[in-house]
């Protein structure tokens, strides 16, 4: 078994019945319950919209390998919304669900398909301050940093 950790975010739409929905697809795949975080409302990461997210970090123990739990997590965003989650210049536009798949345990994976780590985690205090509620002694595994150093330093960051 490894834990799987997850985030699932919407800024469309009945935001919190779609992160419902979207947690029960994923406790049905794994058939196992998630520990949740704190549900987090923010506001959009990479665009301009007055639309806020609604962000819930999960974690979840599963049997599955970490390339067929993507294409499993695709598939449950597929069945929710078949909206897109780009414009047609790759650019993020709003979303009923977003599932992304954080980190597996500690493995690194870095294919055209699935990165582990998810590569831009470490930017986001969405995905940050969840993580550090479902597990605040879990440490990147390429950065060599805990949750709570990342955090430090994406606040230094955003303060210069």
């Amino acid at each position: 078994m490894s834990i799987a950790y997850i985030n699932i975010g919407s800024n469309m739409g009945n935001r919190e019945a779609l992160i419902e929905q979207a947690v029960a697809h994923i406790e049905h795949l794994c058939n196992n319950e998630a520990t949740r975080a704190l549900v987090m409302e923010t506001e959009p990461w990479g665009y301009d919209s007055s639309n806020k997210f609604l962000n819930l970090g999960i974690a979840i123990e599963t049997t599955l390998e970490s390339q067929a739990l993507l294409a499993h997590l695709l598939d449950i965003e597929k069945r929710i919304s078949i909206g897109a989650h780009r414009d047609e210049k790759g650019n993020y536009i709003d979303r009923q669900i977003d599932i992304d798949l954080i980190a597996v345990d500690d493995i690194i994976i870095d294919t055209p398909q699935l990165q582990l780590p998810h590569p831009r985690m470490h930017l986001r205090d969405f995905v940050l301050i969840p993580m550090l509620q479902l597990n605040a002694e879990w440490r990147h595994p390429i950065l060599n940093k805990t949750i709570i150093q990342l955090l430090h330093h994406l606040n230094e960051e955003r303060d210069k």
